[in-house]
């Protein structure tokens, strides 16, 4: 339950009869919409699509050369989905998808959500024993999965947790494992078509499919309601066990529709440049369900992030909108081939996925013509959108924050004590509302610990609501450094870095240290033009006088871009630069006797 923040004397005073605190002072905001909720399953919005737009191109696949209709896509999914119940799979089981960007991807997205399935998004970079959890923390029954991709070879991985699979014939699956009962299918797709022992060719499932599959297939689409489980992704991989958030149709659908509204998805023709990941909610819910919602075109330039793709697939395919975390943005606009390619037709586009350094929105929206760009914020568990920015917002005001509450949510900023805190006042962003995951597959314990019994969320990102509503993130609860008793948000101090004309890209972190528990330590890339010349005293000096001094970083590492460790997402991995400072320093664990005030 949550509280007011109890006011002072001297406010009460002041107040007179009225001793609560005046609404526009709390950190609390309600996304008050005139646009109705939809109530609908996936498959029910595929098949509307259909109907309206049967020959409009809705995915694109570069690297491959895949062009598809919308109702080549609907066909496709009804085959896989007829050829995945043939096989004996049934409503409500869980099925894995393990692989990069790639057309079968989708086809499976929009398969499982038609057959009443759970797809289990599985990051392409686990190995085998984070395979394992996989499978067995939310019993998949089938994976389709690719042979391998780039230096993972996924094959050999399954025989390593699953060496039944070696047992079957080639092009042929139905494994019975001792230590995965659920498991029973693995359903494999390669460019060249190879069959692999105890595996399904993908191309066979898609033809299995009998005129007694099509009417299972038509009653489990009328019995799917909104309200049953589609997707469920992992998330915190990076700094723990991962959890498996549950998202359903009523969750994703609505957040994808109200991301494209707000987007101007609806008002005309939109063309979305997706480098994202597919298994991670910014490609496969703000990218293909935003454009499913509003009948638009999507274009993955490649299996996962290229630079250089991405802008070869705006120019050639007049992109209008682009989607990007920032460490992939740098990355485009640093390209040595950039001034080669057109962006004209860019005039919108997302970034998201970590906080965004102010000089980088502005060079976006100068350089890149993303006059329209918006900033996201949200997390797996909703869905994942709480926050966005609107386009009627001044672009200076728009990258100031991460942006207004969605419709149709409720969000406050408390503290530790739960209590709503006053309006400039650091917290915890908390939110309630339709988004919300229904649980963490498997763990009530875990999803107690992260939503109330009245449906809030607890994100652990710390941040402060300003007057008009807006919040801008100054942290991770858990990424905070506590100095000598002082809190140390690393997102502020690398908003602060990023001002220094030298810096490229930082990322902060905190490194033992006997005296203060904690100390700051900074990952800087210089740009190249101050490579060998920017030294660490220089940045320390800089920073004097201008932020606290113990903001300021004890410990400066310079970096090349290759050496920051990166989830397939494009996020920095924190903890593993922390674990990397202390060995490259020479620091040893020491035990804090500060905690959070």
């Amino acid at each position: 339950m949550l509280y007011e923040e109890p006011i002072s004397l001297e406010e009460a005073a002041l107040n007179a009869n009225d001793v609560m605190v005046a609404p526009s002072r709390k950190s609390y905001v309600h996304g008050c919409s005139t646009v109705p909720l939809l109530f609908e399953t996936v498959g029910d919005r595929l098949r509307s699509a259909v109907d309206q737009v049967p020959d409009k191109e809705f995915l694109i696949f570069k690297r491959e050369g895949i062009r598809k209709t919308y109702s080549q896509v609907a066909t496709d999914a009804e085959n896989l989905a007829c050829g995945l119940l043939h096989l004996g799979l049934k409503k409500g089981d869980r099925i894995g998808i393990w692989g990069p960007n790639t057309y079968e991807w989708t086809t499976t997205q929009f398969a499982s959500a038609l057959a009443g399935m759970v797809l289990v998004n599985i990051n392409p970079s686990y190995q085998s024993e984070e395979l394992r959890y996989a499978i067995e923390k939310v019993g998949i029954r089938a994976l389709i999965t690719p042979p391998g991709f780039k230096k993972s070879n996924y094959y050999q991985s399954i025989k390593d947790i699953l060496p039944e699979v070696t047992l079957k014939e080639p092009g042929k699956s139905g494994i019975t494992s001792r230590n995965f009962t659920c498991f029973q299918h693995l359903i494999m797709f390669d460019e060249e078509d190879k069959i692999y022992p105890g595996a399904w060719k993908y191309t066979d499932v898609m033809k299995m499919g009998t005129e007694e599959d099509r009417h299972h297939l038509s009653k489990i689409e009328r019995e799917t309601q909104p309200d049953d489980s589609l997707n469920i992704q992992y998330t915190s991989g990076t700094t723990g066990q991962p959890k498996g958030a549950t998202l359903t149709h009523h969750n994703v659908l609505n957040n994808a529709f109200f991301v494209g509204l707000r987007a101007g998805y609806s008002e005309k023709k939109t063309i979305i440049c997706i480098p994202n990941p597919l298994y991670h909610c910014f490609g496969c819910v703000m990218g293909v369900l935003a454009a499913l919602t509003h009948l638009q075109t999507c274009v993955f330039p490649a299996p996962s992030f290229d630079a250089l793709a991405a802008l070869q697939a705006i120019h050639e395919e007049k992109c209008t909108a682009l989607y990007g975390t920032p460490t992939m943005f740098i990355d485009m606009i640093n390209h040595p081939e950039y001034a080669n390619y057109n962006y004209d037709s860019i005039r919108s586009g997302f970034i998201a996925g970590a906080p965004c350094p102010i000089t980088l929105c502005r060079r976006l929206v100068q350089d890149m013509h993303m006059t329209d760009m918006q900033v996201c914020y949200g997390t797996t568990e909703t869905s994942p959108v709480s926050f966005m920015s609107t386009r009627d917002d001044p672009p200076e005001q728009r990258i100031k924050s991460v942006g207004h509450i969605m419709d149709h949510l409720e969000a406050a900023i408390v503290d530790k004590r739960n209590c709503i805190v006053p309006r400039g006042v650091k917290g915890e962003v908390i939110v309630r509302g339709y988004s919300v995951m229904r649980c963490y597959w498997n763990s009530e314990e875990q999803t107690k610990k992260e939503i109330t019994q009245d449906r809030w969320y607890h994100t652990g990102d710390i941040a402060v609501m300003h007057d008009n509503g807006t919040i801008s993130i100054v942290g991770r609860s858990k990424d905070m450094i506590v100095r000598g008793g002082e809190n140390i948000y690393p997102t502020e101090v690398e908003q602060f870095l990023f001002k220094h004309q030298s810096v490229e890209d930082v990322h902060i972190v905190g490194v033992p240290d006997e005296r203060f528990g904690e100390v700051v330590c900074a990952w800087v890339r210089l740009h190249e033009s101050a490579e060998g010349k920017t030294t660490e005293e220089d940045i320390k000096a800089w920073c004097k006088g201008k932020i606290a001094h113990f903001k300021i970083p004890r410990y400066i590492l310079f970096k090349k871009e290759y050496e920051f460790p990166l989830t397939v997402t494009g996020k920095v991995k924190k903890f593993e630069i922390r674990e990397m400072s202390k060995i490259e320093l020479g620091l040893q664990q020491v035990v804090s006797h500060f905690s959070e005030l």
